[in-house]
């Protein structure tokens, strides 16, 4: 299946072509802005520890690819670790179960209908 072609970074002003919404440098500076201004300090915290950086790895280690595109037949690799069961609604933080690699789309995709980072649908 063929990939989609780059699309300049929506960054304005910013001409450089990415696969994503923003460039690698201006996708840091969003991402740094969601954690400084809207992330909750307590979610903060636990994505900064070192038990959780641990079992992240661990499970991009065994699961590579982004699961949910393997379900659709698809092989993409991961980049994220998604709790199945968000930990706002009473999932489990550091259970390997309930722990899901995916690529940054289904992640974006997932976190949407979930309303978890822009709000509820």
């Amino acid at each position: 299946m063929p990939n989609k072609p780059p699309r300049i970074c929506a960054h304005p002003g910013c001409r450089e072509l990415t696969h994503g919404r923003y460039c690698e440098r201006h996708k840091s500076e969003a991402d740094k802005h969601y954690n400084r201004h809207h992330r909750d300090r307590t979610a903060q915290t636990f994505y900064e520890s070192p038990e959780w950086r641990r079992l992240r790895l661990m499970k991009l280690g065994r699961d590579p690819f982004c699961e949910e595109c393997r379900r659709s037949g698809a092989i993409t690799k991961a980049t994220v670790v998604d709790h199945i069961n968000p930990v706002r609604q009473g999932g489990e933080k550091l259970n390997l179960d309930n722990l899901q690699s995916l690529c940054a789309s289904c992640h974006s995709k997932k976190s949407a209908t979930e309303g978890s980072r822009w709000g509820p649908r």
